[in-house]
């Protein structure tokens, strides 16, 4: 396994399918987003009480937080069947006529990655949202005709890890609109012990918060630890969860008190030696630690800048304090964040706010 496998959000067939068994399958057993949960309650218990499919939504936020699950919960719910799609795989409008022709009335279609969908595609999914309708194009040039096709009744569950992709028109069609937020690490400690005990592997509490606490938020992530934590207590410990195998496991696969890894340490630590803390480009810093600027982007960068490790700023990345500190190293003092420090605790001293000599009047 590449070092990076173990705190990636995405996920693999064999991953999915593994998560496929570990999944809550109702409302009342899934962990975290309280918020998110409670009103989506409200979404899907008014629509059965009024025997109409209920609004089409959509999710957002990063990956692996859960809204394949929900997408589930919410067919569940609803006793209704479930479509699962994506968007990369609609290239064509064509494509989204055959699913939506298909579609018996209720089922719940789950749209996943709903902001890489093909353009015309997503123009005939604003008909098919509002008027339960399908232009399909017969022909072609001057003598092409549009032959309406009415559809059933369906709800639309979209999935997006970058909302801001949307168009307005799409975006403004659904009537229920959730963000999902990164997990608490007692929530994270909650969904561990419910996976150790569908896996057949009691969890110790110290070991259930190791582990959450290098989660990065991320049920996903979580989930995986635990399965390499119990990987290791098979065949390298004594066969039980506990801190310490924790502990051996997440420092064999690279994943820090934190949980950074192998990428993110280096990461900062070019950014740091080599850079002396930043500005620095992003493709200078892509080339610098051997991956592609996308990589860096899309996969370290998000959870750095989360972190408080990281900042963009207009003329580039920059290491801040708190990154130097993890590191342990001293920043020069023409360090970006040292010297706006510097000047800013100069500026306290000079007011008196510092509780120096200098006091207020």
């Amino acid at each position: 396994m590449h070092e990076r496998d173990a705190v990636s959000t995405e996920a693999d067939v064999d991953e999915r399918r593994i998560e496929g068994a570990l999944r809550p399958r109702a409302l009342d057993e899934f962990v975290g987003q309280e918020r998110v949960r409670e009103q989506l309650s409200l979404v899907l218990h008014s629509a059965q009480r009024r025997n109409r499919a209920p609004d089409h939504i959509l999710m957002s936020g990063g990956p692996g937080l859960g809204k394949t699950t929900l997408a589930m919960i919410i067919a569940a719910e609803l006793g209704a069947p479930l479509r699962i799609t994506s968007g990369p795989a609609i290239e064509r409008s064509g494509d989204l006529a055959a699913v939506l022709s298909t579609l018996q009335e209720g089922e719940v279609l789950f749209l996943d990655e709903i902001h890489r969908m093909a353009r015309p595609a997503e123009e005939m999914l604003y008909v098919a949202m509002e008027d339960f309708r399908v232009d399909v194009v017969v022909g072609k040039g001057p003598g092409a005709t549009a032959i309406p096709l009415d559809i059933a009744p369906f709800t639309l569950v979209g999935a997006t890890t970058r909302a801001g992709m949307l168009p307005a028109p799409l975006r403004d069609r659904f009537g229920f609109t959730a963000h999902m937020d990164f997990y608490e690490p007692a929530e994270l400690e909650r969904i561990l012990h419910r996976s150790a005990g569908l896996l057949n592997a009691p969890l110790e509490d110290d070991a259930a918060r190791e582990i959450a606490g290098r989660s990065r938020g991320t049920p996903r992530i979580a989930n995986r630890l635990l399965r390499r934590v119990r990987d290791y207590a098979e065949v390298r410990g004594d066969g039980d969860l506990t801190l310490a195998n924790a502990r051996a496991a997440l420092e064999l696969y690279e994943v820090d008190a934190l949980g950074l890894d192998r990428l993110d340490r280096a990461i900062l630590d070019a950014l740091m030696k080599r850079f002396r803390g930043g500005p620095v480009g992003l493709s200078t810093l892509a080339v610098s630690v051997g991956e592609e600027a996308e990589t860096v982007e899309v996969v370290a960068e998000p959870f750095l800048v989360r972190s408080g490790f990281l900042a963009r700023t207009p003329r580039g990345r920059v290491a801040t304090p708190q990154a130097w500190e993890h590191m342990g190293l001293t920043p020069p003092p023409d360090a970006a964040f040292g010297a706006a420090q510097a000047v800013a605790s100069a500026a306290s001293s000079a007011s008196g706010t510092d509780g120096g000599d200098g006091a207020t009047p």
